[in-house]
């Protein structure tokens, strides 16, 4: 099992990423996927999550109506878009899975994480 993500960097406040994370290895079509971010010296963030079939999404509220998180089931990806970046949105992204149907919100529940992609916004 793998999920690798990509597409960090260091990016001006108010700008926008879009990260990737690459699945292999187990049916993703079967996981819901999530987005969860650490920030330096913090403790795990839930960020967002989609359900396995991609028709039910959900967000935390410090990135609710910045970030949009989808997936392509065919290419066994999920992304998240993240505009109208701020400082605070610095972090290692990371994303996870969980073999059920529904977005999935607890962190401590997740099969399978990714090893990480780091987000820093800065000027």
């Amino acid at each position: 099992v793998q999920l690798v993500e990509s597409g960090g960097g260091l990016v001006q406040p108010g700008g926008s990423l879009r990260l990737s994370c690459a699945a292999s290895g187990f049916t993703f079509s079967g996981y819901a996927m999530s987005w969860v971010r650490q920030a330096p010296g913090k403790g795990l963030e839930w960020v967002s999550a989609i359900s396995s079939g991609g028709y039910s999404t959900t967000y935390a509220d410090s990135v609710k109506g910045r970030f949009t998180i989808s997936r392509d089931n065919a290419k066994n990806t999920v992304y998240l878009q993240m505009n109208s970046l701020k400082p605070e949105d610095t972090a290692v992204y990371y994303c996870a899975a969980k073999g059920t149907i529904l977005p999935e919100t607890n962190r401590n529940s997740y099969n399978y994480w990714g090893q990480g992609t780091r987000v820093t916004v800065s000027s």
